[in-house]
């Protein structure tokens, strides 16, 4: 690899880095794991020869490898046979709150298109090429996670006034 590659690659680790760990955090919910992902993710960016039209092709290439080093690392047998440790985020996340920990209890597929749509500010149809999913089923994941979410809070609102 010559100087020009890698600087380019240190340049985009540097830009998505952040978006590429906390996506693979919000669907394994585990630091280790999300660092086994986030490492996957930027070593296929390397191996890679491809060639990108802009930084928003760039930036659904990553946002699909790491959605689809997820799906993978599920479908690992060892995973299967073992038990996750819960565990608590000690850094990169200063949002921890209500609504953070209510999105973290989401099943994965509305925390994925949450987490798009709200924290990388993709459009409806932006998420849809990505995960390859019709805007329609795009715009349903995203209703019922609200739901989901006013239901959570609205629950834990009330546990908290009833004390």
């Amino acid at each position: 690899m010559n100087d020009s590659a890698l600087n380019s690659h240190t340049e985009i680790i540097a830009k998505y880095a952040d978006m590429v760990y906390k996506l693979a955090f919000s669907q394994t919910k585990n630091n280790a794991d999300a660092d086994d992902i986030f490492q996957e993710v930027f070593l296929r960016l390397v191996r890679s020869k491809k060639q990108f039209e802009n930084d928003e092709h760039m930036k659904a290439w990553l946002i699909r490898v790491t959605i689809n080093c997820c799906k993978s690392f599920w479908g690992l047998t060892w995973f299967k046979i073992t038990m996750p440790l819960k565990e608590e985020v000690t850094s990169s996340f200063p949002e921890k709150s209500e609504v953070y920990y209510a999105i973290m209890d989401l099943p994965k597929k509305y925390r994925i298109v949450i987490h798009l749509f709200y924290r990388e500010r993709m459009s409806i149809e932006e998420i849809s090429q990505v995960l390859k999913i019709k805007s329609s089923t795009i715009t349903s994941q995203l209703t019922r996670a609200r739901k989901l979410l006013k239901k959570i809070l609205k629950e834990e609102y009330d546990f908290e006034e009833s004390r």
